[in-house]
């Protein structure tokens, strides 16, 4: 039994496997009164110049204590038989998120997809529970026909209306609102951090809530080499987000503690920031500070491409990784406040509710 939360170290499931949910989310099932962990499955991705193999579909745990945490197997399985499924195992399927929709009562699953040379888009998936089955609405979408990347989902509970931020790669962060079905997204949009050029594209939004304020922290764009998060506020969705700054306290490092956040919990007063350390063998600090600075090569000229994208079919062939992501592990640490903003202090070791 877990008695406390060690970031960084490699977290074992009830069962003494390391727990493979990455680019992941975190929620409270009030019903059944645990907490649910679901993510990419990395099980079967091994890297090299031969690994066909980017995810192997996606993985649900659940926790009583947000410490021990017991493998409920895939709820989104792989289609490693079609190539022409975007959920074929050697394309990338990054960030799922699921969100519940009220009035048509379904589950509905939001997939980013990138497949080799095919510009990126989304999958969305709709089932009668959370656990699955789930079958695709949507097999290539591009809202607002526009390529996209890392992104959040989020349902306000007051107005019922859902929102979804995307990195429109690799120049601009897009909010846009859902269909009332969740599946689709309306004209209604904003555009934020416009024109930022790398490494200050703003990627991996993840959205929570406090004081009443709407907040959103992201990454930098720097491939799996970690950098420093920033948070930002706003009032209103299409509003005007207004930039805190760095949100890693004592990060000398530049890297966010090695890691990219992906999902923001709250237990009862206490905030969680949950995050991903993709690469824990990659920690190069004086690489972190080039790519802060904009002097990493592979980043230096790039231009992006505004022009509208249409869908376009899966290359239907298998494509190699050579990123081991399999060992990838994870940062969780607890939130202060100072003001309105959030700030997240290293610890070795903690446990949540802890003060």
């Amino acid at each position: 039994m877990n008695q406390s939360i060690k970031p960084g170290k490699v977290w074992l499931d009830t069962e003494g496997k390391p727990i493979q949910a990455h680019g992941f989310s975190v929620f409270f099932h009030p019903e059944k009164q645990l907490w649910y962990w679901y993510g990419e499955n990395k099980e079967k991705t091994v890297g090299g110049k031969q690994n066909t193999v980017w995810h192997w579909g996606v993985r649900l745990y659940t926790s009583p204590d947000l410490m021990n945490w017991t493998d409920r197997g895939l709820i989104i399985p792989p289609t490693p038989d079609y190539l022409t499924s975007p959920l074929h195992p050697t394309y990338c399927m990054d960030r799922p998120h699921i969100l519940y929709n009220p009035l048509t009562k379904k589950y509905v699953a939001w997939l980013k997809i990138m497949a080799g040379e095919v510009s990126q888009f989304m999958s969305v998936m709709t089932s009668d529970r959370f656990e699955g089955p789930y079958t695709f609405v949507r097999k290539i979408y591009k809202p607002l026909d526009m390529d996209t990347g890392d992104f959040c989902l989020h349902a306000d509970e007051k107005t019922g209306k859902a929102y979804i931020w995307f990195e429109r790669p690799h120049f601009q962060l897009v909010c846009a609102t859902l269909t009332d079905d969740y599946t689709g997204v309306t004209e209604e949009y904003s555009v934020h951090y416009d024109n930022w050029l790398v490494p200050n594209t703003r990627e991996a939004p993840t959205f929570f809530t406090h004081g009443g304020k709407k907040y959103l922290l992201t990454s930098g764009t720097s491939g799996y080499f970690p950098n420093p998060s920033r948070v930002c506020v706003f009032d209103d969705y299409h509003g005007e987000y207004r930039d805190l700054g760095l949100v890693c306290e004592s990060d000398r490092s530049g890297t966010s503690f090695n890691a990219q956040f992906t999902s923001v919990i709250q237990v009862g007063e206490q905030y969680i920031a949950c995050a991903d350390r993709w690469m824990p063998q990659w920690w190069v600090p004086m690489m972190a500070k080039q790519i802060v600075n904009g002097t990493a090569r592979h980043f230096k000229d790039y231009r992006p491409d505004t022009s509208p994208k249409k869908a376009e079919p899966l290359p239907e062939k298998e494509l190699t990784h050579t990123e081991n992501t399999s060992i990838s592990r994870y940062v969780w640490l607890p939130m202060d406040w100072e003001g309105e903003k959030p700030v997240i202090r290293w610890r070795k070791e903690w446990r949540p509710g802890q003060a």
